[in-house]
């Protein structure tokens, strides 16, 4: 079994994010993974009430791996190193429940969506499985410390990478990595990939049906929007009128790997050969219609 985690964060200061640069961008393409982190700060893990296990079954375990090949076929790779768990960078900045602080919040803080209400906002109250992270409450400066040292730079990395692949080729498609936990009441053959365009806003149709049949092509089965239709990241910077265009794509962890031990499985290489061969499709493709 791996590790449970890696080195505390706290340890050697790791950067928040780690940015994988093709010797030459080949393509309009980007492709980001803002979940798979695992750099977890030793003070964290000793407040929090679940073991390290527990708290990594909110990552999207080792997707940066599956596409570790990117840069060579001149695709740039971001992956956050910090775990959704301890600040999610596919939220607002500063989507905070009240009821996680010992204090009143600012009037800038987004405490009314959805995702707080489930207890998944920036940072987060429960992880995936419903059981509370900590034995106490936090305190505002103790998650702006999290939003400025980690979310803040991770997005300023990520707008980086959208500007000057905009800025070279005349727009951006960029594909935001996840992965998604078995899903209960399945029938039959589960999805083994969603594709999330936020129900066709955040990318051209042309983009969301390329990415899909390349998919289907290798073997994949599909689902667009249903259930992720895109996070805060998709719905963000999705913006195909002005040249921006963003899919989220969710993978079945159950291709690749044991989702409670956290585990590496035999399908993670062939996984990852898979994605190398859409890769190698995708830098090929006539991208001019991406262009606002």
């Amino acid at each position: 079994m791996d590790l449970p985690i890696n080195a505390p964060v706290d340890a050697d200061s790791p950067p928040p994010f780690l940015l994988q640069r093709p010797v030459e961008q080949v393509a309009p393409l980007v492709l980001a993974s803002p979940h798979s982190g695992r750099n977890y700060p030793a003070a964290f893990l000793a407040e929090s009430r679940l073991d390290p296990v527990a708290l990594r079954r909110s990552e999207d375990g080792f997707v940066e791996e599956i596409f570790a090949g990117a840069p060579e076929r001149g695709v740039p790779l971001l992956a956050a190193t910090f775990p959704r768990v301890y600040c999610d960078a596919n939220r607002e900045p500063w989507e905070l429940d009240p009821g996680m602080f010992d204090g009143p919040l600012p009037d800038f803080v987004n405490s009314a969506s959805p995702r707080v209400g489930a207890g998944l906002g920036t940072i987060a109250r429960v992880v995936a499985s419903g059981e509370a992270v900590y034995r106490r409450r936090l305190s505002f400066d103790e998650a702006a410390d999290r939003v400025r040292g980690l979310w803040e730079p991770y997005h300023a990395a990520l707008s980086g990478l959208i500007e000057e692949t905009t800025r070279r080729f005349g727009g951006c498609l960029l594909i935001d990595c996840h992965s998604m936990p078995s899903l209960p009441g399945e029938t039959g053959r589960a999805a083994d990939m969603i594709l999330g365009d936020a129900h066709g806003t955040a990318a051209a149709p042309r983009a969301t049906r390329l990415l899909e049949g390349a998919l289907s092509d290798l073997g994949y089965r599909l689902r667009r929007n249903d259930p992720y239709a895109g996070g805060y990241v998709t719905r963000h910077y999705g913006r195909p009128r002005q040249g921006v265009h963003v899919i989220q794509l969710e993978i079945a962890r159950s291709l690749y790997m044991d989702e409670r031990q956290i585990r590496r499985m035999p399908g993670l290489a062939t996984l990852r050969a898979d994605m190398d061969r859409l890769l190698a499709l995708l830098v090929n493709e006539d991208w001019g219609f991406l262009r606002g």
